[in-house]
């Protein structure tokens, strides 16, 4: 991706004067605070999650996102992390992050673009202009094993799901029905 950031911000397509409230209100925190959190609700049947607009029009970030957890507690992971990135702590693919949340660390995945549309749409409407570069915040289960070691547990699966596959390569399950 190239250094020109494509949001609402910094560009006008001739259509601010119909912006809605979502896009309004998100201008505003981005401006406000450096980044907005969008929560997406929890379904019958998946947790919630949320992620953030503007780190990358900010301070050329990456975008975050974290899934199943409370919505404070993913609200908070996100937010400390951006704190962290505007602290000249930047956000790569890969770190194993211990910044994040006192309850445990947190590991950097990289999330398949296939995905943006499905889940993260509301960045996309922000920037407006793919690709756009997002990393999951991936957590472990009680004994500190990540989804993708072995021996651990089988719910982290279904509470956050493995973006960093494409969703035709991802398990079956709630996030790929």
């Amino acid at each position: 991706m190239g250094s020109a950031c494509r949001c609402i911000i910094c560009h006008d397509y001739g259509d601010r004067d119909r912006l809605g409230r979502f896009e309004l209100r998100t201008i505003v925190h981005v401006r406000q605070y450096g980044w907005s959190v969008i929560l997406a609700s929890p379904g019958d049947d998946r947790p919630g999650w949320a992620y953030t607009a503007g780190l990358w029009h900010t301070l050329r970030s990456p975008e975050l996102a974290v899934f199943g957890l409370e919505p404070y507690d993913m609200q908070t992971i996100v937010n400390n992390l951006g704190e962290r990135a505007a602290a000249g702590h930047p956000l790569v693919a890969g770190q194993e992050r211990r910044d994040a949340t006192e309850r445990h660390p947190v590991v950097l995945r990289p999330v398949h673009d296939r995905w943006h549309e499905r889940l993260l749409g509301d960045a996309l409407r922000f920037y407006r202009r793919p690709p756009l570069s997002f990393l999951q915040v991936v957590w472990p289960d009680g004994a500190g094993r990540y989804p993708w070691q072995a021996g651990s547990d089988p719910a982290l699966e279904r509470r956050q799901p493995s973006l960093w596959l494409s969703p035709e390569s991802h398990p079956p399950g709630v996030w790929t029905s």
